[in-house]
């Protein structure tokens, strides 16, 4: 397939960070949110994402340039703004019933060709493509924050998931600058399942007084060589995202291994939810 116009469907953290890599891969990249102005924020992110590699040498003006001449607002209309779309991404909140209404719009309004994906980073695949009426268009494309500077990309394929639909998907990823790895539906895929595992323990680690934070971190980080510790990872992931996945995954494999600690409900509910509240395992203020 030639993926030449992408849709990404949702301006937040991950939502304008996808368009990013999307933009500056060549592609026309067009955001829609349900919030107009939270479309203005991601754009505005963008820019100065890319300003900041500019400023660090890491960017030319020109890539800056092309990149943002590629990016723009979607219609406010979700069906308007998905004709015409090659590929489609989803990056909204972590709510079934929220994504498969957008896919059973993008099913009914995007061009046969179009690539479904959505950037959840836990629900089954299958549920969401369920509603779209073409669930062999339909697959996980699980990119990590910060999207533009992480090489990452998790491709989730389920049963239905056509051959086509793979092979296009990895070589758009890696078009968009990232390394792919491809993993069948299943609870928390691969990096989900064995990240929030580590991070789960770590923060039992911290409940029951092994150590702090910071001491647990640098132990992974010295050695084991992880160029981030499991503390700091849940404070840039978000301690509610965390919370979220552990309690889906809790309920459907395991609920001795993935049973959220209180420390994290507790944490959650107080409002520290990391680097994006201020406060978490670490003080980002």
């Amino acid at each position: 397939m030639d993926i030449q116009n992408v849709l990404v469907i949702g301006a937040g953290t991950m939502g304008h960070g996808i368009a990013h890599v999307a933009a500056a891969s060549g592609c026309k990249a067009f955001l829609y949110d349900v919030d107009a102005d939270a479309v203005q924020r991601g754009l505005a992110k963008v820019k100065a994402n890319l300003q900041k590699g500019v400023d660090r040498g890491k960017v030319t003006q020109e890539a800056m340039d092309a990149a943002l001449a590629n990016l723009a607002a979607a219609p406010a209309d979700l069906a308007e703004a998905g004709a015409g779309m090659d590929l489609v991404v989803e990056a909204v909140p972590e709510r079934m019933e929220l994504k498969q209404a957008i896919f059973s719009t993008l099913g009914a309004a995007c061009p046969a060709h179009a690539i479904l994906a959505t950037n959840t980073s836990s629900l089954p695949v299958t549920e969401i493509a369920s509603h779209s009426g073409r669930p062999e268009r339909v697959i996980g494309m699980h990119f990590f924050n910060p999207v533009h500077l992480l090489k990452l990309l998790e491709i989730v394929r389920t049963e239905q998931t056509s051959d086509e639909v793979v092979a296009a998907t990895q070589a758009i990823g890696e078009r968009f600058g990232k390394t792919c790895v491809v993993v069948k539906d299943s609870p928390g895929f691969a990096t989900s399942r064995l990240g929030l595992a580590l991070g789960l323990e770590a923060i039992r680690m911290v409940e029951e007084g092994v150590a702090s934070a910071q001491d647990i971190d640098t132990a992974l980080e010295l050695g084991y060589r992880h160029p981030m510790g499991p503390l700091k990872l849940t404070d840039l992931v978000g301690l509610d995202v965390r919370l979220g996945i552990a309690e889906h995954l809790a309920n459907v494999l395991d609920d001795r291994r993935f049973a959220p600690p209180q420390l994290l409900r507790d944490m959650v509910a107080a409002g520290k939810l990391g680097k994006k509240s201020g406060q978490g395992f670490y003080d980002w203020s």
